[in-house]
Formats: structure tokens, C-alpha cells, sequence
């Protein structure tokens, strides 16, 4: 498992396929593309342009919309220079234009000169602050890539882990024709949110895919419907899938828990041994069942335990009863 902090995210990255309904097109700053953009939170400059420059804040995207455009409208010559300068001289990774309103060419020179690009889009504000929020905060986050299967089963997001080979995928695949849904295969994305959110996902040409040996690649969405795959789910729980070894102790009566680090956010996580005649798929629909019921406060293995405990305290209790009535009994019988 491989781990990152994503800490930035460049301009050239806002160009390409997956803001590509923003129709992009550059004004500016083609030597500035590698420009860091460190904020998920995109500003409208507004207060800047009218004098105030205390909360704009480097590394932030700035969007230049009608209203700001058009109170610049109003200024004096003068004035909209001494704003554009001082703007201009801040650390502002990138500035967009919306609704393909045409820039100030005093502007554009200032950003040319000072290494700050300047892109323009026909969308109106409000479409191009969510579409371009939404993509940073999905790429400003902790991520890590790890091997392994990511599934939806009974509503979980379940993570199935282990070495090359120990059937994995092909568990995977019994899960999905038993009505569960794929997420990752091979090769999940995680990513840890703000909220304290884990989410799992799939990246690149293995979206909605599977490797089965044997087979090689298919596409779960095409073979079983649209509903036998999502886009991305929660991290709930791991189980790690090891072959069987008769030489170690495995606890069977499910009192341990124990959790599993990923971005440093603990997932609850279940040691799985692989054996012959083993039903993988019915053990982790049992698994997953199971995690659903201690989520609602009622852990199976403890009130075993408790009942258990119980049992066994009244059945010391009773031999030193029937030594006390057995007592009176003599007692009463001399007397």
C-alpha cells in the first residue's frame, strides 16, 4: 500500500478531461501552467477590486465574474490599474473569467508579466465555483492506492486484502452475482475527507472491471447490469484473506477486535483464512451482517460470553445452596 498527502494541484490540471464541459480556454500564462493551486476553496476577488486585498489568500483559484467585471466598469482608469496591480502582485495560482466576458487588456499584460495565467470559460459563476470546488477538494485530499477489492455488501463498503492469489477477485465475483456491487478491483483509490470521511474508489481504464486468471479482463457493468457496480463507497470494514496454517491459533469466539490504519483513520478489520472447501463469499456476507448488528449495539460474541459467565457463576451458586440447606436440615434434625 502506497501512501500520499496530496498537497497541491496544477493549473495544467484544471485543463484537462475531467473539467473539459467548463471549455476552458486560455488567455494567459502558458509559460505559468505548473502554477500550485494549494486551496480547495475558490474565491470571487470582489472585495479585492474594491480595495480590500487583507482575505485574498495565495493559492487560492480566483473567479472573475459579471459582477466583479462590471464594478470594475466603474472605476476610474487610475484606479482599476492601482487594483489590477496590487491583485496581480499577490501569489494567485489562477484567475477565471466566467461567462466568456472579455478581460481588461491593462489586466491580462499585468498577469502576463507577473506569471499569473488567466482562463476563460462561456459557464456562468455559480457552475464553474462548483464543478472546479468539487475537483479540488476530490484531489486536495490524503489518498492512497491500495491492493486489494473494494465492494458494496448490505450497504458496507467491505475492503478485501491479501497476497497475490488467495482468490480475491474471485470472491469478489461470487459476492456480485449473489446481488452485492463492485467499487475496485486490483487496485482501490482511498481518500480521507475532511469530515473524517474514508471513501474508496476505482481510477483509469479498470473502472468497473475485473482480472480474473483464466479469463483476464471483464467488465462486471456489461456482464451483470448497472447495478452490480458503483463509482465509489465508504471504507466499513477490511478483511484480509491469508491461506489457512494449521500451526496457528485462530480466535473463534470473535471477542478481539482489532482495526486496520488506512490514512490513519482505523477501519475494523477481520484476519480471514482460506481453506478447501471454504465458502468465501457467504463468510463475508456473514461478516459484513455481523458488522451491521455491533454498528446497532448488539455484538453476538459478548452477549455469548456474558450468558455464558452467567451460566456458569449460578452454577457455583448452587452446590454452596444446597450445602446451606442441607446444614439447616442436620441442624434441625438434632434439635
Amino acid at each position: 500500500m502506497s501512501e500520499h498527502d496530496t498537497t497541491s494541484v496544477r493549473v495544467q490540471e484544471l485543463l484537462g478531461e475531467e473539467l473539459s464541459r467548463l471549455k476552458f480556454v486560455q488567455l494567459s500564462g502558458q509559460e505559468s501552467l505548473d502554477n500550485a493551486i494549494t486551496n480547495a476553496r475558490v474565491q470571487k476577488p470582489g472585495l479585492a477590486f474594491a480595495g480590500y486585498y487583507d482575505y485574498i489568500r495565495p493559492g487560492r483559484v480566483q473567479i472573475i465574474g459579471e459582477s466583479e467585471t462590471r464594478f470594475l466598469e466603474t472605476l476610474s482608469a487610475e484606479t482599476r490599474l492601482a487594483r489590477f496591480e496590487a491583485i496581480s502582485a499577490i501569489e494567485v495560482p489562477v484567475f477565471i473569467i466566467t461567462k466568456g466576458l472579455e478581460p481588461f487588456p491593462e489586466f491580462l499584460k499585468l498577469c502576463t508579466e507577473r506569471r499569473r495565467p488567466v482562463l476563460s470559460s462561456p459557464a456562468l459563476s455559480s457552475i464553474v465555483i462548483k464543478k472546479v470546488s468539487n475537483f479540488l477538494e476530490e484531489h486536495l485530499v490524503p489518498s492512497t492506492h491500495i491492493h486489494g477489492v473494494l465492494l458494496d455488501v448490505y450497504g458496507l463498503g467491505v475492503l478485501l486484502i491479501g497476497p497475490s492469489g488467495v482468490g480475491k477477485s474471485e470472491c469478489a465475483l461470487d459476492l456480485i452475482t449473489r446481488g452485492h456491487s463492485l467499487v475496485a478491483d486490483d487496485r482501490v483509490t482511498a481518500r480521507c475527507y475532511p469530515n473524517g470521511d474514508l471513501m474508496g474508489s476505482s481510477e483509469g481504464p479498470l473502472i468497473h472491471h475485473m482480472e480474473l486468471r483464466g479469463l483476464g479482463i471483464v467488465n462486471i457493468q456489461d456482464l451483470f447490469g448497472l447495478a452490480a457496480v458503483r463509482e465509489r463507497k465508504s471504507i466499513d470494514l477490511v478483511i484480509e484473506l491469508e491461506p489457512w496454517d494449521e500451526n496457528r491459533a485462530y480466535d473463534r469466539l470473535g471477542l478481539d477486535e482489532t482495526v486496520h490504519h488506512i490514512l490513519d483513520v482505523p477501519v475494523p478489520y477481520i484476519k480471514m483464512p482460506v481453506a478447501l472447501g471454504r465458502n468465501l463469499s457467504i463468510l463475508v456476507e456473514v461478516a459484513a451482517r455481523n458488522h451491521v448488528l455491533k454498528l446497532q449495539g448488539h455484538h453476538s460474541a459478548r452477549e455469548f460470553a456474558q450468558r455464558l459467565e452467567e451460566r456458569l457463576a449460578g452454577e457455583k451458586s448452587k452446590p454452596a445452596a444446597a450445602l446451606g440447606a442441607a446444614t439447616t436440615e442436620r441442624e434441625g434434625a438434632e434439635s
